[in-house]
């Protein structure tokens, strides 16, 4: 039976995660909807093609954001597991289906960070889980200069990586893999470009 701090939990997280920095920042401060330029996606990658790097760093912090305060409020309330992880578990999905944009998100690769982030904090305390899925992040843009590579990459290291600090709390790893599986499953059209050789790269790294 699902408790009433699960129910929040998935209702804050998902509600959280709902909230489309992309649309809002690009809207307000730049007077476009980044649905109707690049890719269409409500994600940061999109939003500084679109908008510029400054706005697709502030939507990528934001977006990061989400998921962490999510499982913090729960936290603040409550010390249990399972709530503080769907939390973030539910605002990558509600990033991915926003409640406030018709449903139709982002790819969640910067609100799966924040999800890491606060499991990182919150349930597994090894500052190692968050960083080396970072680097990597990092070391794949360099070298292939895909964001879509390098977060699919990155994000499936971090999931399977957390299985050796979880303990038996193996439930931890496994909802970051289900993320990772759905960001995959979400750069599904990315993986058909990457294997054309026509996928897009950045020019500043």
């Amino acid at each position: 039976m699902l408790d009433l701090m699960n129910f929040a939990a998935i209702i804050g997280g998902y509600i959280f995660g709902s909230i489309p920095f992309a649309l809002v920042i690009g809207k307000v401060f730049y007077k476009k909807d980044v649905r109707q330029f690049g890719s269409g996606n409500l994600g940061a990658s999109n939003a500084g093609r679109v908008l510029g790097p400054v706005a697709g760093a502030t939507v990528t912090v934001l977006d990061v954001l989400k998921a962490f305060i999510a499982m913090l409020v729960i936290w603040l309330f409550t010390k249990d597991v399972t709530a503080i992880l769907l939390a973030g578990f539910f605002a990558t999905i509600g990033h991915a289906f926003p409640l406030f944009a018709n449903f139709k998100g982002g790819k969640s690769v910067a609100t799966f960070y924040g999800f890491l982030l606060g499991t990182t904090v919150f349930l597994i305390q090894n500052v190692w889980v968050f960083v080396v899925p970072v680097a990597l992040f990092f070391l794949m843009l360099k070298l292939f200069k895909m964001p879509s590579l390098a977060s699919m990459t990155s994000t499936t290291v971090a999931a399977l990586f957390s299985f050796f600090f979880v303990g038996d709390k193996y439930y931890i790893s496994i909802a970051l893999l289900v993320v990772a599986i759905f960001i995959i499953y979400r750069h599904k059209a990315n993986i058909d470009r990457i294997r054309k050789g026509t996928e897009s790269k950045i020019s500043w790294m």
